[in-house]
C-alpha cells in the first residue's frame, strides 16, 4: 500500500534521512522505532507532504505522491496524526472533528463517521462542546486520532501517540489503535518511542538510526533480538 524508496531529506546542511526504504502492506500495523533524532518524525512528515525529499520516491496505492501538497495527499486517504497532537486548542471538540472532515462532502457519511469515532472514543461525545485546549493529554490524543478518522483514511500515520499521556490511559489508546485497524481495516504506520508497546501491537518493524534503516523484521522476532533488547527494550 505504501512504498518508500531511497528517501533523502535534509534540513539545510544536515542530513535527516539518508536512503530510507520500506514497504507497508495493506491492512497491517507497521512500526518505526528508534531513538531521538533517528528520523522517525521526518519520515512521516515527508510521506504526508509536509517536507520535500531531496531524492527518493514515496508511492501510495501505486501513485507517486512525493511532489503532491499535503491536502491532496489527505484527499487520497492518507492521514497523519502529528507528534504533540496539534489539536486546535481554541476550538471545541465538535469543531475539531469538523475540521477533520473538511474534504468530505457526503453529509450522511460524515455523520456515520462521527458516530464511529464516538463508538471508539465515547469520552469525546461527553466533551463535545468543551474547548480542546482544556482537555487532558489523553483526551487530546483521542481527539487528534478522531479528527484524522473524520477524513475517512485508508492509511493512518501516528507519531508518538503515548507522548505526554498519563500511564493509565496509554493502554487504552493502544487498544483503540488496534481496534481501528481490525474493525475498519485501516493500515497503520506507527512511530513510538515506547518500543515494547510498538512491537506488541505491530506485525512488522523497522529500526531507524541516524536517518537509516538498520534493522527490520517481524515484530515478535525483533522483540527477542539481543541487540534490540539491549538498546530499546531495557535489556
Amino acid at each position: 500500500m505504501l512504498d518508500v524508496s531511497d528517501l533523502h531529506v535534509s534540513y539545510g546542511a544536515i542530513n535527516a534521512l539518508s536512503g530510507v526504504s520500506f514497504r507497508i502492506p495493506k491492512g497491517a500495523i507497521v512500526t518505526l522505532i528508534g531513538g531521538n533524532g533517528a528520523g522517525k518524525t521526518t519520515t512521516l512528515r515527508t510521506i504526508s507532504g509536509l517536507l520535500r525529499p531531496k531524492r527518493g520516491t514515496v508511492t501510495f496505492k501505486d501513485e507517486a505522491i512525493g511532489a503532491l501538497p499535503a491536502h491532496v495527499i489527505v484527499g487520497r486517504g492518507l492521514c497523519h496524526v502529528p507528534e504533540g497532537r496539534m489539536v486546535f486548542s481554541n476550538l471545541s471538540v465538535d469543531e475539531n472533528l469538523g475540521m477533520g472532515a473538511y474534504l468530505q462532502r457526503d453529509r450522511a457519511r460524515i455523520a456515520a463517521t462521527r458516530d464511529y469515532v464516538f463508538s471508539i472514543f465515547p469520552r469525546l461525545k461527553e466533551r463535545l462542546r468543551q474547548v480542546a485546549g482544556t482537555l487532558s493529554g489523553g483526551e487530546q490524543q483521542m481527539l487528534a486520532i478522531g479528527r484524522a478518522l473524520m477524513g475517512n483514511p485508508t492509511f493512518l500515520m501516528l507519531d508518538e501517540p503515548s507522548l505526554g499521556i498519563a500511564p493509565r490511559l496509554i493502554g487504552t489508546i493502544f487498544e483503540k489503535i488496534v481496534e481501528i485497524n481490525r474493525s475498519h481495516g485501516i493500515t497503520i504506520l506507527l512511530v513510538e518511542q515506547n518500543a515494547n508497546l510498538a512491537l506488541e501491537v505491530s506485525s512488522y518493524a523497522y529500526v531507524l538510526e541516524t536517518g537509516r534503516v538498520v534493522m527490520e523484521g517481524p515484530s515478535d522476532q525483533l522483540k527477542r533480538d539481543p541487540q534490540l533488547r539491549a538498546t530499546y527494550l531495557g535489556g
